[in-house]
Order: C-alpha cells, then structure tokens, then sequence
C-alpha cells in the first residue's frame, strides 16, 4: 500500500506513522528523515538543502520532490511505503502524483488525522520538557508528582517556546493556509480516509487500521 498521512501539528502523526507502517510491513518515509539522511552523507542535494537551511530559508520544492524522488526509487519503497510531512501544499500533491505516475504507480490512500484546534491547543501547550534528562511530561496527560520537577532525574521543567499556546494557534492557521486543502485536493480523487485522532495512542491506531482493512489496505 503507497499511502501518506495528513493531519495538523499535534495530531500524533509521528507515532502513528510508526504503528501504521510496521503494521503495513512499508517503510516509513519522512521528509525529516530524508533532509538528515542527504545532509549527513553530503549528497548533492543535501548540499544544497543545507545551504538553504543554514541561510534560516525554506527549502525549494524541486530539492524536496528529488529527495523523495531519490527515496522512493531505493528497493524497500517498491511494494509500498508511508509517507509522514509531505506532500504539505497542493503544489507539492500535485508534484507527488507525477512523479509517481512516472514509476507507473500512484498513491492508494491518504489518511487524515482529524482533532479540532482546541484539543491540538490543550495536548502541545500542557507539554513540559526537562531541562535535565529532556523527558517530555504533560500537566493533564502525563504529569510528574510534583509539579516543574521532573520524576526521573529532578531536572526543572520548561515549556519550549513551540509548544506555547500563542506559537501553536499560529502553526495551525500556517497548517489551514497551506496544508489543509490537501484535503480537499485527495478528497476529490477519492482517495480521502478520516479518523478521529482523539484519546489513547493505541485507540487511535486501531482506528487508523479498521479504516484503511475496510478501504482495502
């Protein structure tokens, strides 16, 4: 199965992936992934990639498509893989889907991860991380016994400036501007799966799997 995964910042996509790709027996294929992987072996297009990263600018579509277009040719994606971080644009969906048709392939599925804002909002901004060990806890989750200490190594918890409520409600209106009509755009080819992605991980990734055994997965 060649499927990819979508959903907003803190919806659980990284974990999920893991699950639903090893249940799959496919590679997971992240974009994070591929950038460490062709910057670490200074590959031609991780040179240039990291040029445009140390410059603190975003990296060109077309070195982003060759990366996954040099991934995706290696041997393990043949008979499926997963997709985790792209496409996020419609331009980039719509790059996806020609050079897959270049394999003579396509994509199968495209699942959504669904959660409102306000429960992205409650599960990033509760995050604390230890300035000690860098154990993540959380104040409604998965709280330490006492509060801003961490259990294992007493380290003082912080919250990272990603996971403040203000910089997390500016993520998902990036996330509605340039990502979201992805759903639109897989949803009109028919290929659109939607789970609620709310409540325990291993709930969700039951969901995830009865969605796409009943889509033919």
């Amino acid at each position: 199965m060649r499927l990819v995964l979508v959903g907003p910042p803190g919806a659980g996509k990284g974990t999920q992936a893991e699950f639903v790709a090893a249940h799959l027996a496919v590679p997971k294929i992240s974009t994070g992934d591929i950038f460490r992987a062709n910057v670490a072996a200074s590959t031609p297009l991780g040179v240039k990639a990291k040029q445009y990263m140390d410059a603190g600018q975003l990296v060109p579509d077309e070195v982003t498509i060759n990366m996954v277009r040099d991934r995706l040719a290696e041997p393990d994606a043949a008979d499926g893989f997963l997709l985790d971080g792209f496409p996020r644009t419609t331009p980039q969906a719509v790059a996806l889907d020609k050079l897959l048709a270049e394999f003579g392939t396509g994509l199968d599925v495209v699942l959504e991860l669904v959660v409102d804002d306000d429960e992205v909002i409650r599960r990033l901004s509760g995050r604390r991380t230890c300035h000690g060990c860098g154990r993540i806890w959380h104040v409604e989750y998965d709280p330490p016994q006492r509060e801003g200490v961490c259990d294992r190594c007493g380290g003082k918890l912080f919250q990272r400036e990603d996971d403040r409520a203000e910089t997390v409600a500016e993520r998902l209106r990036v996330y509605a501007r340039d990502t979201a009509p992805l759903v639109d755009y897989y949803g009109a080819q028919g290929k659109l799966v939607g789970i609620d992605a709310t409540g325990p991980v291993e709930d969700v990734t039951t969901r995830a799997i009865d969605a796409l055994r009943s889509y033919g997965g």
